[in-house]
């Protein structure tokens, strides 16, 4: 069954979003640079675990007693930093010899 509810990756408007229910392994390999984020900004290490093989995001952070709200909120960070990357790397440079 393929329902949009259980997809791990939803489409946004074409753009691939991160999902609660995604592995974090799975996350890191797809956004290598969210291991920073996650770190420095949200205090999870979940990615230098063993358990980011086979635990998903939500697992994570149920472990460090984290609220749903905390989750959302983390998740839509997450999401917005994707969308900044992806707008800035399809963002034409401007000549820097002017």
């Amino acid at each position: 069954m393929n329902d949009a509810n259980t997809l791990t990756v939803m489409q946004i408007e074409g753009k691939e979003m991160i999902k609660k229910d995604m592995l974090i392994a799975d996350i890191v390999e797809k956004h290598p640079e969210l291991a920073e984020i996650f770190m420095e900004d949200h205090g999870l290490h979940c990615f230098g675990c063993g358990a980011s093989m086979f635990e998903t995001l939500e697992q994570g952070m149920l472990v460090h007693g984290m609220t749903d709200e905390e989750m959302d909120k983390i998740v839509a960070d997450i999401n917005s930093q994707i969308e900044k990357t992806e707008k800035q790397v399809s963002e034409p440079q401007e000549n820097l010899h002017e």
